[in-house]
């Protein structure tokens, strides 16, 4: 089982780099959605619930963004990432980590509804999976960690390049004639 476990979570680290590389926001959606759905897998075969949750809701709301970015859908998934946490709170008596998965969950749920910005995205994205990153060491999730660190790698060189190529156009139009 920890075999299948580990695949599901490998299969998440490879959809998720090609994702982070896209420069189309929808075409991110729809790769990180395959990826979120196999890392949520993964993260339910380690008995980590929250963050099992938590990517099964991203992986669905990834898909709904691509057809609506109403203030309703970005309610409707709060509030779900609330209820979850509420019950694996109050009723499961789950320990304070799970504020770690929610946490990241919550910001990943606002960034991909309300933000269009490919650069904005990548940026806010920093901090949910540095986040994640927390929660996987401390679940002791070998992918999971080596998902995260591989897409806070993917997400800061793709920074990098945007800062690089933004500084080549500035120097270009200011040495124009």
């Amino acid at each position: 089982m920890q075999y299948l476990a580990e695949g599901f979570g490998a299969l998440a680290v490879i959809l998720n780099f090609i994702g982070y590389r896209q420069n189309q926001v929808d075409r991110y959606l729809i790769i990180s959605a395959c990826a979120l759905f196999s890392v949520s897998i993964h993260f339910f075969m380690l008995d980590a619930m929250a963050a099992g949750v938590g990517c099964m809701l991203a992986s669905i709301r990834n898909l709904v963004a691509l057809r609506t970015r109403s203030h309703r859908v970005v309610a409707f998934f709060i509030g779900a990432n609330l209820a979850f946490f509420a019950y694996e709170w109050f009723v499961l008596a789950h320990g304070w980590l799970i504020i770690v998965a929610y946490s990241s969950s919550l910001i990943f749920t606002v960034g991909s509804i309300v933000l269009r910005d490919a650069m904005r995205i990548r940026q806010w994205f920093l901090v949910a999976e540095s986040l994640g990153l927390v929660y996987s060491v401390l679940v002791g999730s070998i992918f999971g960690t080596v998902f995260n660190i591989s897409n806070l790698f993917s997400i800061i060189t793709k920074l990098i390049q945007e800062k690089q190529r933004k500084r080549r156009l500035s120097e270009t139009d200011t040495n124009t004639p």
